[in-house]
């Protein structure tokens, strides 16, 4: 029993806990690229570089924070710059829109065409954040480490492995869930979120109910730009912010959009935790909780590891695959890609 216990706790902690509080964070970035889609209609392949630039106005606001001996006791400071970072990318998102996409929009425009542009805008991001911050690792996180430590969790429960929980996983999680919360609740209840439905489901039926299209496009993107700071933000204070880390984080977030439905809120929140524990299952070698749950001479002299953790946004392809092959739809039946 007591193995198997052990087991258990090896389990989650470095595969349960984990991909929970990653599969949170694809699942706001994939809220984002879904809201884009479902409603202005184009994948918007500047999405991870929205993240990257949201998380850099945040660390920046936070150093400067820090630097005035501000701060939330155990809590990151990051918290308190957090609306910072969320109005200079609403910001910037709404000027890229004037800029850019709004001409493309009176041109009626393909999808095609926006997707191409974005792809230009997801460069010059890219290569803007990188100039300003740098292309290394930036650390931002402070305050408590954990929640339990490992040596604690042993102490309590007199068992061989130990679980340990840090403070940012668990902020994850909390946060995650207020913000989807919330967004639902807009949508859903309020006036200005029902007639974003309604510009979603029928554009020409909206116009002629005497919606403003510009004002559904710029509350659009102010919530594009909290839902991808925060999961930005929240990526960052669990692992760390490097620029280039969220240009590759664009596969996983779109895997997480289209295997739950793109153009559904509640597929891109499945998609998110079905690509997280896919991830991270098949990346995490299981010799340690099979040499718990097999007899002494079975237990593997190997990793007992299906992929290496090199591989693991390949895994977010290949499902991807999977499922644009055999259910375009997604999950809960999004809009055909």
């Amino acid at each position: 029993m007591t193995d198997l216990l052990n087991a258990l706790v090896a389990f989650s902690n470095f595969v349960l806990i984990p991909a929970t509080a990653y599969g949170a964070q694809l699942a706001l970035g994939a809220l984002g690229v879904t809201l884009i889609y479902g409603i202005l209609r184009f994948s918007n392949f500047a999405h991870g570089d929205t993240m990257a630039f949201g998380t850099m106005l945040t660390v920046l606001f936070t150093w400067w924070l820090q630097s005035l001996g501000v701060g939330l006791g155990p809590l990151p400071t990051a918290l308190l710059a957090l609306p910072a970072g969320i109005a200079g990318t609403a910001l910037l998102l709404l000027a890229t829109d004037r800029v850019v996409y709004r001409f493309y929009r009176a041109q009626k425009a393909k999808p095609v065409i926006l997707v191409i542009v974005s792809m230009g805008v997801m460069f010059i991001l890219n290569g803007l954040v990188r100039f300003i911050i740098g292309p290394d690792d930036q650390r931002f996180a402070d305050g408590e480490r954990f929640i339990i430590t490992a040596r604690a969790f042993k102490e309590m429960t007199g068992l061989d492995e130990g679980l340990a929980i840090r403070t940012t996983q668990g902020i994850t999680l909390v946060t995650a869930m207020i913000v989807v919360v919330l967004l639902f609740w807009f949508l859903n209840r309020t006036r200005t979120g029902k007639s974003m439905r309604a510009f979603s489901d029928n554009e020409d039926l909206a116009l002629l109910s005497g919606i403003n299209p510009e004002r559904v496009v710029a509350i659009t993107w102010i919530i594009v730009a909290a839902l991808a700071t925060i999961a930005g933000v929240l990526y960052g204070l669990d692992k760390s912010f490097k620029p280039f880390t969220y240009f590759q984080l664009l596969l996983p977030i779109f895997a997480s959009a289209i295997v739950g439905g793109l153009g559904s809120p509640v597929g891109a929140i499945a998609g998110g935790f079905v690509i997280a524990y896919s991830e991270v299952t098949i990346t995490y070698a299981f010799k340690k909780v099979l040499g718990y749950l097999l007899p002494e001479r079975l237990e593997p002299d190997g990793l007992v590891q299906l992929l290496s953790t090199d591989y693991k946004f390949a895994v977010s392809f290949v499902i991807l695959v999977i499922v644009l092959l055999f259910r375009p739809t997604g999950l809960f039946r999004g809009k055909a890609v």
